[in-house]
């Protein structure tokens, strides 16, 4: 682990139960590896997962894992992580995060799948930053089994179809996590500082996904290339706000309007996160 704003010690939660109604799904800001020293973000992060049950287990798409077919990555216990990330301090290359290997939701996942769907596995590739950065704040004890899955595909509505096949996972207890971040155009920010105020592409993206969310308006967000403002300088590659899509898919009624988790900006950039029931 990293010594950081990450509380291990925190109550324990009250497990996931059949009792309860479905795991909901979530689409979260991860941020670079400096995340887990930010202490108003971490305390969004980690007061979001002490509202939840504790899950059985957690399934992850990362923005920075595509690859087709659709790949299932680890699956063994204290899998090593994958350090996708180049000139931070050593400090964050030390990072540790000895989850729960998940074969069980492994096995679940290639029956969700249709026969004419394959899937693959890389047991060599550990949680990416995307997964453990936000993994270690939410769940700093390392003892929910994980199971990160690759996106395969950045188009929506294929992305969107995933949602949808994994969500019966949900009332098995398991959280079905999209990592990303709501904006990502990293190239024209000019200003690096955390608290950076946001350009006003970052606003005007950020505003018109609130608004599409509330109104449960997926077609239109599917369009966010042609539709957002702010675009392509929101995300002038799109992984970022991909991973979205599987979340709206794994919704129960993805025209529900989504809870708010967290909101605001980090270094100018839509911290927005997430859930749906």
């Amino acid at each position: 682990m990293l010594d950081a704003h990450v509380d291990s010690t925190r109550t324990e939660r009250r497990p996931w139960t059949e009792a309860d109604d479905p795991m909901p799904a979530l689409y979260l800001g991860h941020g670079a590896p400096p995340l887990v020293d930010d202490e108003l973000w971490t305390s969004q992060l980690a007061s979001w997962a002490d509202g939840l049950p504790r899950p059985r287990s957690i399934l992850i798409v990362s923005a920075h894992w595509e690859s087709a077919p659709l790949t299932l990555g680890a699956t063994a216990d204290a899998a090593p992580l994958t350090y996708d990330f180049y000139g931070f301090p050593q400090r964050y290359y030390e990072m540790t995060y000895p989850s729960p290997g998940a074969p069980q939701i492994a096995n679940r996942v290639r029956a969700l799948m249709s026969d004419t769907e394959p899937v693959a596995e890389r047991p060599d590739y550990g949680l990416d930053h995307g997964a453990f950065v936000p993994l270690m704040v939410m769940y700093p004890a390392a003892d929910v089994p994980v199971l990160q899955i690759s996106m395969p595909s950045l188009d929506p509505g294929r992305l969107f179809e995933l949602g949808r096949r994994l969500a019966p996972l949900r009332e098995e207890g398991v959280l079905i996590v999209g990592s990303g971040f709501l904006t990502h155009g990293l190239p024209f920010l000019r200003d690096w500082r955390p608290d950076a105020p946001p350009p006003g592409w970052s606003v005007d993206f950020d505003e018109w996904t609130k608004e599409a969310l509330a109104q449960g308006d997926v077609d239109g967000l599917m369009a966010f290339r042609d539709r957002a403002p702010g675009m392509p300088y929101a995300h002038p590659t799109v992984e970022h706000f991909a991973p979205l899509f599987v979340t709206l898919g794994a919704a129960g009624d993805p025209e529900v309007p989504p809870g708010t988790a967290i909101e605001g900006y980090f270094m100018g950039l839509a911290k927005r996160s997430f859930q749906v029931a």
